[in-house]
């Protein structure tokens, strides 16, 4: 079991499954993609405090270089990366919070930071453009035969990603080619199984390059 894991446990104990705690202060790791027209990061969620939300951001980096940089490399390579930063109370991202919060110091990784990603040299300062998606997670079990999948992009970057909606369920980002329908689409799924193909079908996009999938941490 994770550092992440263990720690999300003991702060859950105390916690009735239905109730969403008032802060959410922790280390929150997300999910990196994007590429030269736009830089996003996903928030990793689990069903227990303090990660029971899902957020999606826009983001650039206050180092000009480095987030010059960052655009080309995913846009050459579309895959994951992450960053882990500084601790910060997660539900500062939603809309109307009191204290919003601009900005946060991180360190990226190529790759996922807690499963052997490699680091990158020194931390940078992370700047949030607009804030795409703000959902705390119901934690209560629920079965669904489709899932609801929204995508975003500009130019010729183009990327889906599933709304987390049912207990258990799966987090699912990718990058598709061409996609001919815009907004949400709803998509058939078989259980946990990954849906690429379904998901490229719905878009009817001429290809997709899977970004991130997970299964474990929303069990």
């Amino acid at each position: 079991m994770n550092t992440r894991r263990r720690a999300l446990l003991v702060l859950a104990a105390g916690l009735p499954a239905t109730l969403h705690a008032e802060t959410a202060i922790g280390g929150h790791g997300m999910a990196v993609f994007g590429g030269r027209e736009g830089l996003y990061a996903s928030h990793l969620p689990m069903f227990h405090t303090p990660h029971d939300s899902q957020i999606l951001l826009r983001f650039h980096l206050a180092d000009a270089s480095a987030d010059k940089a960052l655009r080309e490399t995913l846009a050459r390579e579309p895959r994951l990366w992450t960053f882990d930063p500084e601790t910060i109370d997660l539900l500062r991202l939603g809309a109307g919070h009191a204290q919003p919060l601009r900005e946060f110091k991180a360190r990226f990784f190529e790759g996922h930071f807690e499963r052997g990603g490699k680091p990158q040299a020194g931390e940078q300062r992370v700047v949030f453009d607009e804030v795409l998606l703000f959902r705390r997670l119901k934690t209560a079990p629920r079965e669904a035969s489709t899932g609801r999948y929204r995508l975003i992009g500009k130019g010729s970057e183009w990327f889906a990603f599933k709304t987390i909606d049912r207990r258990p369920d799966f987090d699912h980002i990718v990058r598709l080619d061409a996609p001919q329908v815009r907004g949400e689409v709803d998509v058939p799924l078989q259980g946990l199984a990954r849906p690429d193909a379904a998901v490229q079908r719905a878009f009817q996009a001429t290809g997709l390059t899977g970004i991130y999938f997970e299964t474990d941490d929303l069990r």
